[in-house]
């Protein structure tokens, strides 16, 4: 499971005294468990899937990614690396993107069948693709496939 591998990454980490590694990794497993907790009460018998921990991975690289473009903007070059470092830690814990080509196929696929909305595409394209590819990406494939 992927909450594992980052707990032993953690503490391989603060073996080898790699503090920003060993800080980036405590804050994600914090939202992680927070994630788990507002998520999944003990009582609901339901557990944490990969699946969940890529989602929090993908809120957290986002946010790196705002704080970084913010911290540009308000010329802070020591932040911008520090963020820019916790956001290759974090990428390296996300499974491969998809390419656009394969976003398109999956777009054509559910458009095929005929005309839909974009809420209706972009739920059906969602669910195929489950976590491999960001909304803001596959939102503009979308648009651009039904607007042929």
């Amino acid at each position: 499971m992927l909450l594992d591998d980052l707990t032993q990454d953690l503490n391989q980490s603060l073996k080898s005294g790699d503090k920003l590694r060993t800080e980036t990794l405590r804050y994600l497993i914090a939202a992680i468990k927070k994630f788990a907790i507002d998520n999944y009460p003990p009582a609901s018998g339901k557990e944490l899937t990969d699946e969940d921990v890529t989602k929090v991975i993908r809120k957290q690289v986002k946010t790196h990614e705002e704080s970084i473009t913010a911290f540009t903007r308000g010329v802070r070059p020591d932040l911008v690396s520090k963020e820019t470092v916790e956001l290759a830690i974090l990428k390296t814990y996300l499974p491969p993107e998809m390419t656009d080509e394969e976003i398109r196929l999956i777009v054509k696929s559910v458009t095929g069948s005929g005309q839909m909305q974009f809420g209706q595409v972009m739920g059906a394209v969602m669910a195929r693709i489950s976590g491999k590819a960001g909304g803001d990406r596959v939102g503009k494939i979308v648009k651009e496939e039904l607007q042929k």
